[in-house]
Protein backbone atom coordinates (compact mmCIF):
# COMPACT_ATOMS: atom_id res chain seq x y z
CA UNK A 1 0.00 0.00 0.00
CA UNK A 2 2.41 2.38 1.28
CA UNK A 3 5.21 1.46 -1.78
CA UNK A 4 5.83 4.88 -2.87
CA UNK A 5 8.11 7.15 -0.75
CA UNK A 6 5.42 10.25 -1.46
CA UNK A 7 2.64 7.92 -0.79
CA UNK A 8 4.32 6.74 2.79
CA UNK A 9 5.53 10.36 3.83
CA UNK A 10 1.78 11.34 2.96
CA UNK A 11 0.44 8.41 5.66
CA UNK A 12 2.76 9.76 8.02
CA UNK A 13 2.12 13.48 7.62
CA UNK A 14 -1.63 12.81 8.31
CA UNK A 15 -1.16 10.58 11.39
CA UNK A 16 0.93 13.28 12.94
CA UNK A 17 -1.85 16.29 12.06
CA UNK A 18 -4.17 13.74 13.72
CA UNK A 19 -2.11 13.28 16.73
CA UNK A 20 -1.45 16.91 17.19
CA UNK A 21 -4.46 18.46 15.84
CA UNK A 22 -2.57 20.54 14.50
CA UNK A 23 -3.00 20.52 10.51
CA UNK A 24 0.57 22.20 9.13
CA UNK A 25 3.82 22.75 10.70
CA UNK A 26 6.14 25.06 9.91
CA UNK A 27 9.63 24.13 10.21
CA UNK A 28 11.10 20.40 10.57
CA UNK A 29 13.90 20.04 12.96
CA UNK A 30 16.44 17.12 13.71
CA UNK A 31 18.34 17.14 16.29
CA UNK A 32 21.59 14.76 16.11
CA UNK A 33 24.26 13.51 19.03
CA UNK A 34 24.23 16.19 21.20
CA UNK A 35 21.88 18.31 20.37
CA UNK A 36 18.74 17.15 22.33
CA UNK A 37 18.18 20.34 24.96
CA UNK A 38 17.32 22.03 22.52
CA UNK A 39 13.90 21.28 21.90
CA UNK A 40 12.81 22.92 25.50
CA UNK A 41 14.07 26.20 24.20
CA UNK A 42 12.73 26.43 21.18
CA UNK A 43 9.57 26.79 22.34
CA UNK A 44 6.61 25.07 24.31
CA UNK A 45 6.02 21.22 23.59
CA UNK A 46 2.63 20.54 23.00
CA UNK A 47 2.81 16.67 21.72
CA UNK A 48 5.53 13.70 21.91
CA UNK A 49 4.68 10.70 19.65
CA UNK A 50 6.33 7.24 19.73
CA UNK A 51 8.08 7.40 16.09
CA UNK A 52 7.15 4.02 15.96
CA UNK A 53 3.37 4.53 15.61
CA UNK A 54 3.52 6.67 12.22
CA UNK A 55 4.12 5.03 9.10
CA UNK A 56 7.48 4.18 7.70
CA UNK A 57 9.53 5.04 11.35
CA UNK A 58 11.75 2.49 12.81
CA UNK A 59 12.90 2.70 16.15
CA UNK A 60 16.16 4.30 16.94
CA UNK A 61 19.31 2.36 16.76
CA UNK A 62 21.88 4.62 18.45
CA UNK A 63 22.22 5.60 22.30
CA UNK A 64 21.61 8.99 22.78
CA UNK A 65 18.52 9.70 19.98
CA UNK A 66 15.48 9.34 21.25
CA UNK A 67 12.54 8.01 19.38
CA UNK A 68 10.01 10.39 19.30
CA UNK A 69 8.67 12.92 17.54
CA UNK A 70 6.95 16.28 19.12
CA UNK A 71 5.17 19.17 17.87
CA UNK A 72 6.38 22.31 19.72
CA UNK A 73 4.40 26.14 19.40
CA UNK A 74 7.43 28.73 19.48
CA UNK A 75 6.49 32.19 20.90
CA UNK A 76 6.07 33.67 17.46
CA UNK A 77 3.41 31.37 16.80
CA UNK A 78 4.95 28.89 14.32
CA UNK A 79 4.97 24.81 14.64
CA UNK A 80 8.19 23.13 14.75
CA UNK A 81 8.03 19.35 14.12
CA UNK A 82 11.10 17.60 15.67
CA UNK A 83 12.21 14.60 14.19
CA UNK A 84 13.77 12.68 16.89
CA UNK A 85 13.76 9.55 15.50
CA UNK A 86 16.59 9.91 13.20
CA UNK A 87 17.48 6.49 10.92
CA UNK A 88 20.61 6.27 10.28
CA UNK A 89 22.77 4.94 7.01
CA UNK A 90 24.43 2.03 8.59
CA UNK A 91 21.06 0.91 9.91
CA UNK A 92 20.50 -0.80 6.98
CA UNK A 93 16.85 0.22 6.39
CA UNK A 94 18.06 1.77 2.82
CA UNK A 95 17.91 5.01 1.56
CA UNK A 96 14.47 5.84 1.56
CA UNK A 97 13.95 5.14 5.68
CA UNK A 98 16.78 7.13 6.01
CA UNK A 99 15.03 10.96 4.27
CA UNK A 100 11.60 9.22 5.67
CA UNK A 101 11.34 11.72 8.28
CA UNK A 102 12.56 14.94 6.19
CA UNK A 103 9.62 13.80 3.65
CA UNK A 104 7.01 13.60 5.88
CA UNK A 105 8.17 16.59 7.53
CA UNK A 106 7.58 18.06 4.14
CA UNK A 107 4.23 16.74 3.35
CA UNK A 108 3.29 17.95 6.94
CA UNK A 109 3.96 21.20 5.64
CA UNK A 110 7.01 22.03 6.71
CA UNK A 111 8.96 24.44 4.64
CA UNK A 112 12.05 25.01 6.64
CA UNK A 113 14.35 22.60 7.62
CA UNK A 114 17.06 22.16 10.39
CA UNK A 115 19.42 19.25 10.26
CA UNK A 116 21.96 19.24 12.94
CA UNK A 117 24.82 16.29 14.19
CA UNK A 118 27.74 15.52 16.19
CA UNK A 119 30.40 15.22 13.86
CA UNK A 120 34.65 14.86 14.01
CA UNK A 121 36.00 18.13 12.89
CA UNK A 122 39.56 18.55 10.51
CA UNK A 123 40.08 22.06 11.49
CA UNK A 124 42.64 22.09 14.79
CA UNK A 125 41.03 25.17 15.98
CA UNK A 126 37.64 23.70 16.51
CA UNK A 127 37.79 22.01 19.86
CA UNK A 128 35.24 20.00 21.24
CA UNK A 129 32.02 21.52 21.52
CA UNK A 130 32.29 24.19 19.06
CA UNK A 131 29.23 24.45 16.34
CA UNK A 132 29.53 24.69 13.09
CA UNK A 133 27.53 26.07 10.45
CA UNK A 134 27.28 23.85 7.06
CA UNK A 135 28.17 25.61 4.20
CA UNK A 136 28.55 22.64 1.47
CA UNK A 137 28.48 19.08 1.74
CA UNK A 138 30.18 15.59 -0.13
CA UNK A 139 28.10 12.84 0.24
CA UNK A 140 30.04 9.97 0.35
CA UNK A 141 27.54 7.48 0.83
CA UNK A 142 27.74 6.72 -2.95
CA UNK A 143 23.71 6.53 -2.91
CA UNK A 144 20.89 9.13 -3.21
CA UNK A 145 17.48 9.41 -1.73
CA UNK A 146 16.61 9.97 -5.50
CA UNK A 147 15.45 7.12 -7.52
CA UNK A 148 15.37 6.97 -11.38
CA UNK A 149 15.63 10.19 -13.52
CA UNK A 150 15.11 12.94 -11.14
CA UNK A 151 17.65 15.85 -11.42
CA UNK A 152 17.38 17.95 -8.81
CA UNK A 153 20.25 21.43 -8.39
CA UNK A 154 22.07 21.46 -5.47
CA UNK A 155 23.71 24.52 -5.49
CA UNK A 156 23.17 26.56 -2.60
CA UNK A 157 21.70 23.49 -0.92
CA UNK A 158 22.19 25.16 2.53
CA UNK A 159 20.56 28.34 2.71
CA UNK A 160 22.95 31.55 2.77
CA UNK A 161 19.58 33.21 4.04
CA UNK A 162 19.51 30.97 7.30
CA UNK A 163 23.90 31.26 7.68
CA UNK A 164 23.50 35.07 7.73
CA UNK A 165 20.76 35.31 9.77
CA UNK A 166 22.49 32.32 12.55
CA UNK A 167 25.45 35.11 11.84
CA UNK A 168 23.69 37.69 13.03
CA UNK A 169 22.87 35.57 16.24
CA UNK A 170 26.60 34.79 16.90
CA UNK A 171 28.68 36.82 14.71
CA UNK A 172 31.74 34.33 15.33
CA UNK A 173 29.99 31.32 14.32
CA UNK A 174 32.14 29.46 11.72
CA UNK A 175 31.60 27.58 8.73
CA UNK A 176 32.47 24.56 6.95
CA UNK A 177 31.78 21.58 4.53
CA UNK A 178 30.74 18.06 6.03
CA UNK A 179 31.25 14.71 4.61
CA UNK A 180 29.04 11.91 4.91
CA UNK A 181 30.99 8.85 5.48
CA UNK A 182 28.60 5.56 6.13
CA UNK A 183 30.02 4.65 9.67
CA UNK A 184 29.23 3.26 11.56
CA UNK A 185 33.09 2.74 11.77
CA UNK A 186 35.10 5.84 12.16
CA UNK A 187 36.87 6.98 9.92
CA UNK A 188 40.57 5.85 9.52
CA UNK A 189 43.22 9.12 9.74
CA UNK A 190 44.21 8.25 6.21
CA UNK A 191 40.33 8.81 5.14
CA UNK A 192 40.04 11.49 7.05
CA UNK A 193 43.16 13.05 4.73
CA UNK A 194 41.09 12.33 2.07
CA UNK A 195 38.43 13.92 2.81
CA UNK A 196 40.48 17.27 3.78
CA UNK A 197 42.19 16.91 0.66
CA UNK A 198 38.52 16.89 -0.96
CA UNK A 199 37.77 19.75 0.56
CA UNK A 200 35.73 18.53 3.91
CA UNK A 201 36.21 20.43 7.15
CA UNK A 202 33.56 18.08 8.73
CA UNK A 203 33.45 14.31 8.89
CA UNK A 204 30.05 12.17 9.92
CA UNK A 205 27.56 9.84 9.34
CA UNK A 206 24.49 11.52 8.78
CA UNK A 207 22.97 14.65 7.06
CA UNK A 208 23.83 15.07 3.74
CA UNK A 209 21.20 12.78 2.62
CA UNK A 210 18.42 14.48 4.39
CA UNK A 211 19.43 17.48 2.65
CA UNK A 212 19.37 15.98 -0.70
CA UNK A 213 16.07 14.91 -0.19
CA UNK A 214 15.09 17.94 1.43
CA UNK A 215 15.74 20.21 -1.52
CA UNK A 216 14.14 17.63 -3.49
CA UNK A 217 11.11 18.35 -1.42
CA UNK A 218 11.44 22.27 -1.53
CA UNK A 219 12.53 23.08 1.97
CA UNK A 220 14.82 25.67 2.82
CA UNK A 221 18.06 24.00 4.67
CA UNK A 222 19.79 25.01 7.16
CA UNK A 223 22.75 22.43 8.78
CA UNK A 224 24.77 22.80 11.81
CA UNK A 225 27.60 20.50 13.07
CA UNK A 226 28.51 19.92 16.96
CA UNK A 227 32.41 19.23 16.45
CA UNK A 228 32.31 16.55 19.45
CA UNK A 229 36.15 15.31 18.43
CA UNK A 230 38.69 16.26 16.23
CA UNK A 231 38.99 13.64 14.01
CA UNK A 232 40.93 10.68 13.42
CA UNK A 233 44.52 11.43 12.95
CA UNK A 234 44.12 14.86 13.86
CA UNK A 235 43.31 13.91 17.32
CA UNK A 236 46.26 12.78 19.20
CA UNK A 237 43.89 10.45 21.17
CA UNK A 238 41.52 7.69 19.89
CA UNK A 239 37.95 8.52 19.40
CA UNK A 240 35.11 6.94 21.48
CA UNK A 241 31.20 7.56 21.36
CA UNK A 242 31.44 8.35 24.85
CA UNK A 243 33.91 11.24 24.17
CA UNK A 244 31.26 12.30 21.69
CA UNK A 245 28.21 12.06 23.96
CA UNK A 246 30.07 14.09 26.78
CA UNK A 247 31.11 16.77 24.77
CA UNK A 248 27.82 17.07 23.78
CA UNK A 249 26.23 17.04 27.39
CA UNK A 250 28.80 20.15 27.93
CA UNK A 251 28.02 22.35 24.93
CA UNK A 252 24.91 21.72 25.28
CA UNK A 253 23.07 24.86 27.15
CA UNK A 254 25.38 27.33 24.69
CA UNK A 255 24.38 25.55 21.55
CA UNK A 256 20.51 24.61 22.53
CA UNK A 257 20.58 28.60 23.01
CA UNK A 258 21.79 29.54 19.97
CA UNK A 259 20.16 27.32 17.56
CA UNK A 260 16.29 28.52 19.53
CA UNK A 261 17.49 32.01 18.83
CA UNK A 262 17.87 31.26 15.00
CA UNK A 263 14.82 28.89 14.84
CA UNK A 264 13.55 32.27 16.96
CA UNK A 265 14.10 34.29 13.38
CA UNK A 266 13.11 32.12 10.36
Amino acid sequence: MHNDPQTLAAAAAKVIAERTGVAKHDIALVLGSGWGAAAELVGETTHVLDATEIPGFHASAVPGHKGSISSILTSTGKRVLVLGARTHFYEGHGVRAVVHGIRAAAAAGCTQLVLTNGCGGLNENWSAGTPVMISDHINLTAASPLEGATFVDLTDLYSSRIRAIAREVDPSLDEGVYAQFTGPHYETPAEVQMAKRIGADLVGMSTALEAIAARHAGMEIFGMSLVTNLAAGISPVPLSHEEVIEAGQAAGPRISKLLAQIIAKL
